[in-house]
Parts: C-alpha cells; structure tokens; sequence
C-alpha cells in the first residue's frame, strides 16, 4: 500500500519534533544567565540528530554522507569568518575562527588625555576591582566637583552674614595729612608809617608753610530702629538657602550615578543577550546551509538566515557602544578620569522593597532640601521687607575723634552724638520697601507651588515603582513564552515543516523578550532611585 508524500512529510514531521524534544529532554541541563532558559552565552548547545528528510521531486540527489557519518545525516561544514574590511570588530559575537573576548572588557581606544589641566583623582576601588553601587556612590560625593562648587559657594554666602553684622560693631579709623603749601600775601613796602605816602606802594610775597594733622576716629551705632539685625537675617537666611544648594547637588549627583550604573548594568546584559541572539542565528544559518545542500530548504532561506547573523552582530556592536558610553558617564559623575576602565557589579537582580504608602509624603516634606530652600528664601524676602520698612528711621551715633594737628602737632579732639535721617531721597525708599514686598509675595507663591511638585513627584514616582515592579513578572511570563515558541520554531524547522520566516520571528521575538526583562529590571532600581530622590534620600 502506498501512501502519499504530502502525507508522508507531515508524518515524518511530527515524528522529528517528538524526536528533538525526547532529545532535548536527554541533554544536560545548563544553568543559564539569561532569564528564560536560553543558553549561556559562552557556547550553544549541540543539535539533537535530525531525522531523515525524503528528496523534494525534481531536486538533485543527496550528496553522499562524510565517512564514519550516519545514514541521512547532513554532512557538517564549517563558517568561515569574513575578511578584510567586511570584518566585524574583533569579540563582537561568536563568530568561529574569532577570539574569544569578555564583551565587558571591550572600551574602545581612548582619546590622549588632555595637557595643561589638574590631573584628576583615580581611587583605589577603581584600579582593577569591580565597583559595586555603594563605592560609586562614595567616590561621587568625595570627587564630583559641582559639589565641590556648590561648597564654595555656601563658604562664600557665609560672610555675606559678617558683612551685613558690621555696621553693628564698633568702627575705628585712623587719619593723616600732611601738605606743604604756599600761600601770596600783599604787603605794603617800605613798612612803617614815617615814609612817605607817595612812596608806599603794595608788594605780593609768598609764604611757604608746612600743615599737619593725625586723628584717630571712633564711632558706634547706638540705635538704628533694627534695620542691621533684619540685614543679618537676611544673610543668615540667604546662607541657609546655599546650603540646601550643596545637600541638593549631593542628592541628585547620587541619583544621576545611580542611574548611570543600572544602565551600564543593563547595556552589560543587553551585550549578554545580542551574543545569545547571535549563537541561535549561527545555528540557524547552519541548519539553513544544511537543508540547502540536500535540496529541503530554498537558497532564500539561507539568505534569510544570513542576515539575521548580520542583524545579530550589528545589536552586538551598538549594546557594546552603549557599554563604553555609559562608562564614560559614571566616570565624569564619579569625577574621575574619562578614560577610566570602570567595571561593575551586576545588580540587576529583582528584589523587593517596601514603601510605606502612609509616610511617604511626610517623609519627603521633611526631608526634601528644595523644600527647605525655598521656604528659607521666604524668609530671606521677609527679612529684607522688615530692613527696607526700618531703613525709613534715623540712625544714633556716637563718635569721637583725637589727634594732633601743625607741624608740632597741637592736641585736638573732638566727641558728641550724629543723629542721620534722610528726609526724602526722591522716593527711592519707598520704591525699595514696595519691592520688597512684591518679593516676598513671589517667595510665598514658589513655596506653594513647591509643596505641590513635591506632591505630585512623589505620588508619580511611587506609583512608577509599582508599575515597574509589576512589568518584571509580565517580562518574565513573555520570555517563557518566547522561549518556547522559539524552541518549537526551531524544531519544525528542523524537521522541515516550517520556514526560515516562522523561525527567524521566532527568534526575534526572544531576544525582543529577553532585552525587554532587562529592561525592566533596570527601570524598576532606576525607579526607585528616582523616588529616593524625591524623598530626600541618598
């Protein structure tokens, strides 16, 4: 009884997809990095025996078997890596005949450091150690130089208090002069009265003296109606808001190293899954070569094939591109040399962290420094209304002045009480108290609408954290998935019921789902570094 051949491939196809999962489930298994199952990335694992597949009608007979090669076996052949200037970059994929390479260990060839510049620290952890998150933490407060900056600025803002304080305190000056002067005069020649008038006529003479005085000059303020309190008030306000300056450059430094490091993290793994991506498109192109020979399998297939090999080592190139950059990144958060070889420790892997709903925006408003700041700033316009209201008063001082004065220096002094009211100054005063207090009104509108950003901050970024903790699971659900639908892709194809399309999707599809995991785990830590951030937290 003879059967059909549409029939007989189809059976012959189920039998090879029982074949490979019988074969698969005889295989060691391997404790793989990448979410899923997928196979390490330092090798693939070997193709279970494929059955034999009956000659299409009217394609050339089977070339015959390699000796010591099974009966029906395809005969193995060998991927030549390209050369010349087709090449890809040496330890980007497992391309046979290239050199295995580390992918994290791949920073391109860094620019000649710069001449004429301070050279810039390079801390013990980073000389050929891994870095974990809390070292570059530590190395950006100690090494970034905005903060640096911003600690000048709070040094500098501190004697804006001394200036505004002085006028308070007594106040000594010291004064000397010395002129030699030459003065005419008119006097009548010859002198006396016993010549006649006719004869008496006026004569110029000039007169040459040295003058000399030397005086010591004391003043204090005995009452100025509060206008020097209310000016060191303000300063003492104005510095309060520059040092929330510094402890908000130290939160967000921490916040932007944070996310430098989980995006270098991820960029590692994304290498990991592009080198994964390319080991399945090598098998691929193998199996794909493999049916051609024997005629199952169009030459489209194995240009199909070829391509995604390429696509697999372009993702390779631009995730170990986005290694380096990221690198770059955490270097110059960190303060460090640019060309540093950071590496870093995978901390990408899920973990749970509670948040107490109840407390959060507590937290935040009593630990915010922009909250701090602003209301500081209030203070410090409300401080400057009260000096330009008093500044409307007259100033009580007392000084006293003692010296010498000619060339032999007589004794002078002099003391008594100033009483300094300026009458009217054309409006000027008036004009500084009404700006004060459109100030003022500005300062208490940018604290409301502070209040309501960190409101809003929080409740976003609190609500991003669930939301990414949440994708993870579905990430993780959507590899499994992928995962065996790429398996079973590849086993219909292998018993040649499938195409190089369905198989390719397939592929696609896992490396889409894998990257997507990664990502996901990295926004969730880059999540809830952000709403540290917005509590106030390091």
């Amino acid at each position: 009884m003879t059967c059909p051949a549409p029939r007989l491939l189809a059976a012959l196809g189920v039998l090879g997809i029982a074949l490979l999962a019988s074969g698969a489930g005889a295989q060691t298994q391997q404790q793989s990095p990448l979410p899923g199952g997928t196979p390490p990335v330092s090798g693939t694992p070997p193709l279970p025996a494929k059955p034999e597949l009956p000659p299409s009608p009217g394609a050339p007979p089977a070339p015959p078997a390699a000796p010591g090669a099974a009966p029906g076996q395809v005969q193995p052949f060998t991927l030549t890596a390209p050369t010349g200037p087709d090449a890809p970059p040496p330890g980007t994929g497992a391309i046979p005949g290239q050199p295995g390479t580390t992918l994290q260990q791949l920073p391109r060839e860094y620019l000649t450091p710069p001449s004429g510049i301070r050279a810039f620290p390079t801390p013990e952890e980073t000389k050929g150690k891994v870095l974990t998150m809390e070292d570059a933490v530590k190395i950006s407060l100690d090494n970034q130089p905005l903060i640096l900056a911003r600690v000048g600025d709070y040094q500098a803002q501190l004697q804006n208090i001394a200036i505004a304080l002085a006028p308070q305190l007594p106040q000594l000056s010291g004064q000397w002069n010395g002129f030699w002067n030459q003065v005419p005069s008119s006097v009548q020649s010859p002198a006396g009265q016993t010549a006649p008038l006719s004869n008496i006529r006026n004569v110029t003479v000039q007169s040459r003296f040295l003058s000399t005085t030397a005086t010591v000059t004391a003043q204090q303020l005995l009452w100025d109606f509060g206008k020097t309190l209310a000016a060191t008030d303000a300063a003492r306000a104005g510095a309060k808001s520059t040092a929330e300056d510094v402890e908000i450059q130290k939160q967000e430094t921490v916040r932007l190293v944070k996310t430098a490091y989980y995006n270098l993290a991820l960029s590692n793994r994304l290498v990991q899954v592009s080198q994964a991506q390319l080991d399945r498109a090598l098998v691929n192109l193998r199996s794909a070569k493999g049916f051609f020979d024997v005629g199952t399998q169009p030459k489209s297939a194995v240009t199909r094939a070829e391509v995604d090999v390429a696509n697999a080592q372009l993702s390779i190139i631009q995730a170990v591109n986005n290694v380096n950059i990221f690198r770059l990144t955490i270097n110059q958060l960190m303060g460090i040399p640019i060309n540093t070889p950071t590496e870093i420790q995978d901390n990408l892997a899920y973990e749970h962290v509670d948040f107490d709903a109840k407390s959060l925006l507590n937290e935040a408003f009593a630990r915010r420094p922009e909250y701090r700041q602003i209301k500081a700033r209030y203070d410090q316009a409300d401080f400057t209304v009260k000096q330009q209201f008093r500044n409307f008063f007259p100033n009580v001082i007392a000084q006293g002045t003692y010296g010498g004065a000619r060339s032999d220096m007589n004794e002078t002094y002099s003391y008594g009480l100033q009483l300094n009211w300026t009458i009217f100054d054309g409006g000027g005063k008036i004009a500084l108290y009404k700006q004060a207090q459109a100030q003022r009104d500005a300062a208490q509108a940018r604290v409301r609408d502070t209040e309501l950003t960190i409101w809003q901050q929080v409740e976003q970024a609190y609500v991003t954290v669930q939301q990414s903790e949440e994708a993870i699971g579905a990430a993780e659900k959507g590899v499994e998935s992928a995962d065996e639908n790429f398996r079973l892709s590849q086993g219909r194809f292998d018993a040649g019921v499938a195409n190089i399309i369905e198989l390719t999707d397939a592929q696609l599809a896992l490396t889409n789902a894998q990257a997507t995991v990664a990502q996901a785990l990295a926004t969730y830590r880059i999540s809830i570094a952000q709403l540290d951030r917005f509590l106030g937290r390091r």
